[in-house]
């Protein structure tokens, strides 16, 4: 089953990377012209610690 939303952002990726010709450098200089240009601010939280996932062990029947 496709997604309609996905299937159109996918669409507008590749426009943008075609219109860049797959520079990455490029794409990446204009997103940065767009973020800025949104007049959004933009957060960065550092990074929290994973929480250690414990399992439990199962039991050895003799």
């Amino acid at each position: 089953m496709k997604d309609p939303i996905v299937e159109e952002v996918r669409k507008h990726r590749m426009e943008h990377t075609q219109k860049f010709s797959g520079d990455l450098a490029a794409i990446c200089a204009d997103l940065r012209s767009i973020q800025s240009a949104s007049g959004f601010q933009v957060v960065r939280l550092s990074p929290r610690k994973a929480e250690p996932v414990f399992t439990a062990e199962k039991k050895e029947t003799a």
